[in-house]
């Protein structure tokens, strides 16, 4: 029963293992459980996310590796393909089908402290904008009330609905969200729970997105969308804008039959060090395996692209039925491969408890479900705002807003984005639109974009082909209108 962690692979975090090993001398579950269960029944945590978070205890407690050998799996050689799909869409399917976005991160890796989807990307259009937009133009176009919801967090949920109000269709309250759990973290050296009564929030972490599953449960919300005759969801993350209902896609997975089916894209060199999809050597199986999951000497072929041929983009469709059923066979609680990740209690005090923060990625459950499938899709599909560099492209010309509000590379790109590499300085918000005070420069005809030192682009400017702008100094300098074609501009 025992699984390997894995992380959805377009995610840039990585395990940090704690020293915890089947050789240390492992503290029982009847020795430690009672405390975290008292612990999260006092802080009002439903059963579902309690269950949750014990599977992974026991996990964590029974010292077992959590490694994929190279021994263990194969490559996938092919799977269907979107664009080849001879099928003939079902418009009639979305009135069982729920779009789910998941809106729980703040965006502080560039500088937020509010939800990441209140960004602003194109013509004033935030991503939770743009995705509102998306579901009204289908709501229209194909005649039907589609169901649309949001797993928000604790931190994202009041910025998110008081955005959303202007949408008064899309619904509210327990219709529109549902608040994803919390989970205590687990003391390294003796895996009790952690205490910190200085700021006793730091006690406890996100569970990670697998997170999804116990908390539909949970809150109640998958019950009431299978009462209300909702059999499909479809998820995706809120920062990926490339991530649209496709009826093509929806048709394809009702007729499969499928428990759940995972959108993937082609693994190039820029990939190698990300995880793939492989198929267990035991059942024949699809899973996922990322590089903490590695044996250091699997390492080469980890990188084998021409091997390990797919990622996972987190595009995922769900069977709610079989989820349901999935529940019910495993005493309410869905065995997903586990996640240990070494911290510091206080984050910011690196001298703070050693801890353990258990979490699960949404991905993973493609290794619980027997009859899980996977299809490849056209990289235009992944298309998710980590950095600063993602976000500038976005604002300019590379980029187009279609009629029916999808943000997609301009035509003249061929598919491929600009390749920008902004100074450090540069890595929030805030200080990048220091750079575009005057518009975000022409980058459709740019190849790649590198920028060194505080700049201030004039408006006007246009870049192609390769450019990289250097300033020496400290003292802001402003780049002039005009057209500047493979070249270094010193300021």
């Amino acid at each position: 029963w025992l699984k390997a962690r894995t992380f959805a692979s377009n995610s840039p975090r990585r395990a940090h293992p704690s020293p915890v090993s089947a050789s240390a001398i492992m503290p029982s579950m009847e020795e430690n459980w009672p405390a975290f269960q008292a612990k999260m029944t006092k802080e009002g945590l439903n059963a579902s996310a309690i269950a949750a978070f014990k599977y992974n205890y026991e996990v964590l407690v029974s010292g077992a590796s959590t490694m994929i050998p190279e021994s263990a799996i194969d490559g996938v050689e092919e799977l269907p393909v979107l664009e080849k799909l001879d099928i003939e869409a079902k418009p009639e399917l979305l009135k069982e089908t729920v779009i789910l976005k998941l809106n729980g991160g703040l965006g502080t890796g560039m500088g937020l402290e509010k939800a990441k989807s209140l960004l602003e990307i194109s013509g004033g259009n935030t991503f939770l904008d743009l995705i509102a937009k998306q579901v009204g133009v289908m709501k229209e176009t194909f005649k039907t009330d589609l169901k649309f919801m949001l797993m928000n967090s604790f931190s994202t949920s009041a910025d998110t609905l008081d955005a959303l109000k202007k949408y008064s269709d899309l619904g509210t309250g327990s219709d529109l969200e549902f608040v994803q759990n919390k989970a205590p973290k687990v003391t390294e050296a003796d895996l009790t729970p952690a205490s910190w009564p200085a700021a006793p929030d730091n006690e406890w972490c996100p569970p990670g997105h697998g997170d999804l599953y116990p908390a539909m449960l949970g809150s109640g919300t998958l019950d009431n969308l299978l009462g209300k005759g909702f059999k499909y969801m479809f998820v995706s993350n809120s920062d990926n804008l490339g991530a649209t209902m496709d009826l093509k896609l929806l048709t394809h997975f009702a007729s499969s039959k499928a428990p759940f089916m995972m959108e993937v894209a082609t693994r190039t060199e820029a990939d190698k060090k990300g995880g793939h999809l492989a198929r267990t050597k035991a059942d024949g199986g699809l899973t996922l395996r990322e590089s903490a999951q590695c044996p250091e000497e699997d390492e080469k072929e980890f990188q084998n692209v021409d091997k390990y041929k797919f990622f996972n983009t987190n595009n995922l469709w769900v069977d709610l039925v079989a989820l349901k059923v999935a529940f019910e066979k495993n005493n309410g609680c869905l065995p997903l491969p586990v996640m240990k990740n070494g911290k510091t209690v206080d984050p910011r005090d690196k001298k703070s408890t050693k801890v353990i923060q258990l979490e699960t990625a949404m991905g993973a459950a493609i290794s619980a479900f027997p009859g899980a499938t996977a299809i490849l899709i056209p990289r235009s599909r992944f298309a998710p705002v980590k950095t600063t560099n993602d976000l500038l492209a976005l604002r300019s010309d590379a980029y187009v807003l279609t009629p029916d509000f999808r943000i997609m590379l301009a035509k003249e790109r061929e598919g491929v984005p600009p390749n920008i590499k902004l100074d450090g300085r540069y890595k929030f918000v805030d200080a990048m639109e220091t750079m575009t005070p005057n518009g975000t420069p022409s980058l459709i005809g740019c190849s790649k974009l590198v920028v060194e030192g505080p700049i201030e682009f004039a408006a006007g400017v246009v870049l192609k082909g390769s450019v990289t702008i250097k300033n020496a100094s400290e003292e802001k300098k402003v780049v002039a209108a005009g057209t500047y074609e493979n070249t270094t501009i010193e300021l």
